[in-house]
């Protein structure tokens, strides 16, 4: 058997023969280290919590433009292609986004905003359909319910207006292809595609749609210019410097910046707040634990220096404390894992419901554990080198003087 596997069995039989000193290392570190698990878990699932509910809300991550503005295909092709933005799409103008719908269910007829849609739509991510031509419309929940109608029903769409002296209404027969939850957007909207949003401010600017043989004036052939936009951030953390260079652009905008600034700001600070309370449990139990095996060392003096005499070498020497180290890291970890799984289940179980809080509120991912697992390794390894050294330089004549 070679030196190095000698050790490990010596100081594992050494360490469980003084299962009570070994116990109380491992209580110590446990109480080190379980509440700060506790306190991680608390931070990251508050904090997670309420990231992840500003991320599910499409409308924290929306940036909307104020007011009017002219914006060609060529600025909204260079938003589409960067990695921050999620979506981006042309509005018109509001009085021309809108349309009448009736059903046969419905008695009344309901005057409905129009939004524009298409692939990756944040207000649409739970919807695998998307409006394409003229004929397809998604609904909100609001409207869909005014009008009495579900998936694969279909309904009339009428425009009016005012042209040459004379007021004129042209139908369309919509089919229904989904319906968006409530959660999405409270008003009563229609999604439709680019298309049918294009066609209905230009019929209602008189212009002419040969596609669905809507009569009016010649189409311009300038290039057409859109007054608005809808916008959203692939992530929160995006939003801001989104919001800032438009407003370089002299675009004004808004978005829901306090919000997300709190949150962040939550997250700093108690980031803060973890790691100096992480540092001084460290600091403290790597000193605390040195200094118990270095006094460990002095009292089996004896006992390392017979190791050296029976031809034990100095680094292998210095192995003994350190796996004894590694023994209770292991030993405490599996112990402060389980004091914060009993933690965890309480808190969330019985405090949360008091707090009216729907979210879990204390919960770490497995990768949590594992980094706790390897930061209490290192620490405690750091911290048994100090009485390693000793270890290492206990002369063999040591041991003969007590024969």
């Amino acid at each position: 058997m070679s030196q190095f596997s000698k050790i490990i069995s010596l100081s594992f039989r050494d360490y469980s023969h003084e299962w009570r000193m070994s116990g109380c290392f491992v209580l110590a570190l446990a109480s080190v280290l379980a509440p700060m698990m506790i306190l991680f878990g608390l931070k990251f699932g508050i904090v997670s919590s309420m990231i992840t509910g500003l991320i599910e809300n499409p409308g924290n991550r929306e940036i909307r433009a104020v007011g009017s503005g002219r914006y060609e295909q060529a600025w909204f092709d260079e938003y589409a292609g960067r990695k921050e933005i999620a979506f981006i799409i042309p509005k018109t103008r509001s009085l021309a986004a809108t349309i009448q719908l009736k059903s046969k269910s419905a008695g009344r007829i309901f005057s409905t905003e129009l939004f524009a849609t298409a692939e990756n739509d944040p207000l649409l991510q739970t919807i695998n359909v998307k409006p394409q031509g003229f004929y397809q419309v998604i609904l909100s929940d609001s409207i869909a319910n005014k009008l009495n109608i579900k998936k694969g029903d279909r309904l009339d769409g009428s425009l009016v207006r005012q042209f040459r002296g004379k007021r004129e209404r042209v139908h369309i027969d919509l089919e229904v292809i989904d319906v968006a939850p409530a959660s999405v957007i409270g008003r009563s909207v229609a999604f439709v595609s680019l298309d049918l949003l294009l066609a209905t401010e230009s019929f209602k600017d008189g212009r002419a749609v040969a596609e669905l043989n809507w009569s009016g004036n010649a189409s311009e052939t300038d290039k057409r210019n859109y007054p608005s936009f809808r916008m959203y951030a692939r992530s929160i953390v995006d939003v801001e410097n989104l919001v800032n260079e438009l407003e370089q652009e002299g675009i004004n905008v808004k978005a829901n910046l306090a919000e997300i600034n709190t949150v962040q700001s939550i997250d700093r600070n108690l980031s803060i707040i973890f790691w100096i309370i992480a540092c001084v449990g460290a600091v403290g139990f790597s000193f605390s634990l040195g200094a118990s095996l270095w006094a460990n060392v002095d009292r089996k003096r004896k006992d390392l220096s017979i190791l050296r005499l029976v031809g034990f070498q100095g680094g292998k020497i210095i192995l003994f404390p350190v796996l004894q180290s590694m023994y209770t890291g292991m030993l405490g970890w599996l112990l402060a894992v389980l004091i914060y799984l009993v933690a965890e289940q309480t808190i969330n179980q019985l405090l949360a419901p008091s707090l009216e809080i729907d979210q879990i509120i204390c919960y770490l991912l497995p990768q949590h554990f594992f980094w706790a697992l390897g930061l209490t390794m290192f620490v405690a390894s750091t911290a048994a080198i100090l009485g390693g050294i000793r270890a290492s330089r206990i002369e063999p004549s040591d041991g003969l003087r007590d024969i």
